[in-house]
């Protein structure tokens, strides 16, 4: 009796393992639910009479599959783009590469997505004295390489974007005076710590603080992954959690929509006053994950909603939360770009924050965020989301200088060689600085950012190539004999469509004999990012010499972040001593 007792139970169990496995392979829908093609019928408006459990019932737990999305009032809509079915034939997802092992430790499987980039050039003055590059207040390339270290990874060389490290953290930049000028520049020229012979320039600029409480009315549209890919704990519970940070900020006078997207596109959440903040959280609170990712649909629809909404002088932003792994749909790249660009038109930006590992895709959540005039951060922690959401909220909404680009022009006479840090992706043509119609980076609200150049002086021993043998040595006129660079931006405010210019000379009794605290905490953050790349700037300024520099620069540090950062360079020491599972890339399949 035993026997048969026990004979029954694996037969019971093992049929209910086959069902299972054949309920979850059965393929997911991918049909897109809302395709704005024209107009639609309405659906009837939410009776304000009604009892609040009612509000609730539309609150129910969704798992968008493509079944269970509502549709939304499209009337007024104009006609954005139409997602083909066959994307999700055409795309394969890239494959499964075990790589090598090192030090008898297998290391594991990733198809995250990086653009590739290599380090900016060293530049004769003489030949090319002038240096153009779009600013860019991005962060997401710091958070997202702090998670990789933190999981004991070393991470792949093309996820260190140097000026996203940079920008990460505050260096106390006066602010200007007035508002006329939206931003004040600072500068500062020491010497670099990893070769006495050449000097560091920086020139970090500070926007202007607007209080939240004065932050114009805002058009919020929180377009949020829900597919399958989402469905970790670094994710869409992280996603959620991280939305809750800013709701406690939300005004009477703002309006919030959610929008989420999987296999379809579909409204959670209709323009809603800020202040009802029970009925955002229990809207995010809602939401569980499921299905393929049809992010091109998504955005289609949040940007109708945003245009919909839209608040003439306020803050009208679509903020797509994702881990980016778009595989049906519209899966083409620069299709999504030309949409985000095309809406960036109407006054609508884009702010793109990254979540999750394994599949992250870190190259389209950028794009789309610099084409979008958004920016793009990286939410590992909770503590992020307070930093990205919430004690920097004014930065992240509200744009207060756009199109903003820098031209540095060195003068042959003093200056040898210069190299760019960072900032591989912005760098312009001279001829782009004064051409308006050239999209650059926008600065929020608070904002600073920072640029570094590695220069070296005539004479000084430092230069990385030999002096031409036949070219004429160059000489600056008598007026100019004392300025190493000549520093000019350009900018737009956020309504205009003309420039401004901003210019003026560094001089070369401006060269300090030793680096204040905030160029040396910068030099310590340009240095790690130049490691965690290979190093190939730094000479023997290793791990422990950027973790000393970095450690007598904290400051106050009332944050921690600085405090922070001195621990992961310890992290990173530690790991590239020891044999440890560094992230390995797979190759991607070709993208439509």
């Amino acid at each position: 009796m035993r026997s048969n007792r026990l004979t029954l139970a694996v037969a019971t169990a093992l049929t209910l393992v086959v069902a299972g496995c054949a309920e979850r392979s059965e393929p997911k829908r991918d049909a897109v639910a809302v395709l704005v093609q024209g107009k639609q019928q309405p659906a009837p408006p939410p009776a304000d009479a009604k009892a609040k459990d009612q509000d609730e019932q539309k609150l129910e737990s969704i798992v968008v599959t493509g079944s269970r999305i509502r549709a939304v009032d499209l009337e007024t809509a104009q006609p954005v783009v139409e997602v083909d079915r066959r994307a999700s034939q055409t795309f394969a997802p890239a494959p499964m590469v075990q790589a090598p092992a090192r030090g008898g430790i297998a290391l594991p499987q990733n198809t995250e997505r990086y653009q590739d980039h290599a380090d900016n050039p060293v530049h004769r003055a003489a030949e090319e004295p002038v240096s153009t590059f779009s600013i860019d207040v991005d962060t997401g390339s710091y958070a997202n390489v702090r998670r990789m270290l933190t999981d004991g990874q070393l991470p792949p060389a093309d996820a260190v974007r140097a000026e996203e490290f940079m920008n990460y953290f505050d260096y106390g930049y006066a602010p200007p005076a007035t508002r006329e000028v939206p931003f004040r520049v600072t500068t500062e020229v020491a010497p670099a710590p990893w070769n006495a012979q050449r000097q560091l320039m920086l020139v970090g600029i500070k926007g202007y603080e607007v209080p939240k409480s004065q932050i114009p009315a805002a058009n919020v549209v929180f377009l949020i992954d829900t597919s399958g890919s989402m469905d970790e704990p670094n994710k869409l519970p992280l996603l959620r959690d991280a939305f809750k940070r800013m709701v406690p900020n939300l005004r009477a006078q703002d309006r919030v929509a959610i929008v989420v997207y999987a296999g379809s596109a579909g409204l959670v959440l209709e323009p809603t006053p800020g202040d009802r903040h029970e009925r955002i959280v229990a809207a995010l609170d809602s939401l569980a994950a499921g299905g393929s990712t049809n992010g091109g649909a998504g955005i289609a629809l949040a940007y109708t909603l945003a245009q919909q909404s839209f608040i003439k002088g306020g803050v009208n932003r679509v903020i797509l939360a994702t881990d980016g792994d778009f595989n049906v749909g519209t899966t083409d790249d620069e299709a999504l770009k030309t949409l985000v660009a095309e809406k960036r038109k109407s006054g609508i930006a884009l702010t793109t924050l990254g979540f999750g590992e394994g599949n992250y895709n870190d190259q389209l959540a950028e794009q789309l965020a610099d084409v979008g005039n958004g920016n793009h951060a990286y939410i590992d922690t909770l503590a992020e989301a307070n930093k990205v959401l919430g004690d920097e909220l004014s930065s992240t909404m509200l744009t207060i200088a756009k199109d903003v680009k820098i031209q540095v022009e060195f003068n042959p006479a003093l200056v040898a060689e210069y190299r760019l840090i960072g900032y591989e992706n912005r760098v312009l043509r001279g001829e782009d600085f004064n051409n308006d119609k050239i999209d650059a980076g926008e600065i929020g609200a608070g904002h600073d950012v920072t640029a570094l150049y590695e220069i070296t002086l005539v004479g000084s021993g430092g230069e990385t190539s030999d002096a031409l043998r036949y070219g004429a040595k160059p000489s600056a006129p008598a007026a100019d004999a004392n300025e190493l660079a000549f520093v000019k931006l350009r900018y737009k405010q956020p309504d205009a469509d003309v420039s401004k210019l901003v210019a003026f000379p560094v001089r070369r009794d401006a060269v300090a004999r030793e680096a204040g605290e905030n160029l040396r905490f910068a030099a310590a953050v340009a240095a790690f990012a130049d490691r965690l790349r290979g190093g190939s700037h730094l000479g023997d300024f290793d791990f422990a010499a950027i973790g000393r520099l970095a450690g007598g620069a904290q400051g106050r540090d009332a944050s921690g972040y600085r405090g922070e950062f001195v621990r992961l360079v310890d992290r990173a020491a530690s790991l590239s001593a020891t044999p440890v599972a560094a992230v390995q890339i797979a190759e991607p399949t070709a993208r439509r």
